[in-house]
């Protein structure tokens, strides 16, 4: 592997602490500037509502939720993240609450949410305790929705150096069979969905509560 590559792999797994600052940059890079597309796939699954985003990072996406008019809430345990985050919102005029949590210990009431999305998640997503979580905090009838990983598919140059990067910073692009199996376990209905985009398939993974049913995650 390159000196690049390793530098490149380096930073992935600090993007959420020591070098924060990098990660809007990275993310254009892997994606060849597609990762605000990326994103939009979660957003355009979830319910009106109020929404929770697990793994905020510098807070794109619940820029989005605001604008929206989403009554947003945002859980991410970087603390480096969280400034970056508040930084953002706050230029823009933008009222969202930010928690500094785990996503298996997240520290709001039973029932209290429409949604809740997480984009390129890590393995903490696949947590049985993180899928309770999720189900303990949606209301009956609400949805999770997750964007596991993208492909990157164009053909020109750019885009063939992009899905390289891609595939070296982040291993692999997907849904693991355990992130379904936990989700299911914990009693939700799960879909699985890939969208063909013009530069890159994108997979989306929609987990919803039943309306009317009791809890059997542990």
């Amino acid at each position: 592997m390159s000196l690049f590559l390793r530098l490149l792999r380096w930073f992935s797994g600090h993007l959420y602490t020591t070098v924060a600052w990098s990660y809007d940059g990275i993310a254009w890079l892997v994606s060849m500037g597609q990762w605000g597309v990326w994103q939009q796939v979660g957003l355009d699954r979830l319910p009106q509502g109020q929404i929770l985003e697990i793994g905020h990072g510098p807070g794109h996406v619940l820029e989005k939720l605001a604008e929206h008019g989403a009554a947003a809430v945002g859980l991410d345990p970087s603390r480096q993240m969280g400034r970056l985050a508040a930084r953002r919102l706050r230029r823009r005029g933008q009222k969202v609450h930010l928690i500094r949590a785990r996503a298996q210990a997240i520290p709001l009431p039973a029932g209290r949410l429409d949604g809740v999305l997480s984009t390129f998640p890590s393995e903490y997503i696949m947590d049985p305790r993180t899928c309770a979580e999720v189900w303990r905090v949606l209301r009956p009838g609400g949805v999770l929705v997750i964007v596991p990983g993208a492909t990157i598919t164009g053909r020109s140059l750019p885009d063939r150096l992009g899905a390289r990067f891609n595939q070296a910073a982040f291993q692999s692009a997907g849904t693991d069979p355990r992130w379904t199996q936990s989700l299911e376990a914990a009693g939700f209905a799960v879909t699985l969905e890939r969208l063909q985009l013009p530069r890159a398939i994108v997979e989306r993974t929609v987990a919803r509560k039943p309306a009317s049913s009791l809890s059997i995650a542990r």
